[in-house]
């Protein structure tokens, strides 16, 4: 990343820890994302009163992608949110209550890279839906999961790929997480459900350390020649990733 290329609009908020906005990061055509029409963030079941008012009447933030597991939002809830926008849930594992018990004979990667990039194999449907739902949301958007980093930045990767921000820019995006992890990984071990879930996680899940995104996009570069190239055989199709583009850049 360019020493004069700034990291993605924070908005402070005092219910979420990881929630910004993506515009302004600048493509390797010359062009930009334009500034206040997709966010990314944590969990938004915490939000206040205050934050509410700001998402609805500063940001008017409209429509809520939640890619968190049925099993997660069971517990854990989408807080008050849901009374002033539309919540479209795309989990990105679709782990209901019987099967989170049952823990199936699923292997763990030993890396945090290599669960992100197993997460295109096992989640392309809803990921490629995330796409196209961000190409063609008419109002300000944000896609979120519970800490905002992990299932978050792999969406955030795969968009801003498609828009053609260069490689550097997508790995400190996504260790701008660093900022607030220590609050978010309290917020987590607060929970139950998420103090189960990172038990069997790799052993850098608690952090957004860069070299974790370093080595998904080498995986994917290495599998598919590119996260562009991998999306496209996915099911992203070229009108979706042009009007994706007419959306999203000056």
């Amino acid at each position: 990343m360019a020493e004069h290329e700034h990291l993605a609009a924070w908005v402070e908020l005092e219910g979420c820890f990881n929630f910004r906005d993506l515009g302004s990061y600048a493509t390797t055509d010359g062009r930009r994302m334009r500034g206040g029409r997709v966010f990314r963030s944590d969990g938004l079941q915490h939000l206040t009163a205050t934050d509410l008012e700001k998402l609805r009447d500063e940001l008017r933030l409209r429509t809520v992608i939640d890619l968190r597991s049925p099993v997660e939002v069971e517990e854990n809830g989408c807080g008050a949110i849901a009374e002033q926008a539309e919540i479209l849930p795309v989990p990105l594992f679709r782990q209901t209550r019987s099967q989170a018990e049952a823990r199936s004979e699923f292997k763990m990667p030993a890396s945090m890279g290599e669960l992100y990039f197993y997460m295109l194999t096992f989640a392309r449907e809803p990921i490629v839906e995330v796409v196209r739902i961000l190409a063609d949301c008419e109002s300000p958007a944000v896609f979120h999961c519970a800490a905002g980093k992990d299932r978050t930045g792999v969406i955030s990767a795969v968009l801003l790929s498609l828009l053609g921000v260069p490689e550097a820019t997508i790995v400190a995006d996504y260790a701008f997480s660093r900022q607030n992890i220590d609050r978010i990984n309290e917020r987590l071990n607060s929970s139950g459900t998420y103090q189960s879930m990172m038990q069997s996680m790799p052993a850098d899940a608690y952090d957004a350390d860069p070299a974790a995104m370093e080595l998904f996009l080498a995986k994917v570069k290495a599998e598919h020649g590119s996260v562009v190239e991998w999306a496209h055989s996915a099911g992203i199709e070229r009108n979706t990733h042009r009007r994706l583009e007419a959306k999203l850049l000056v």
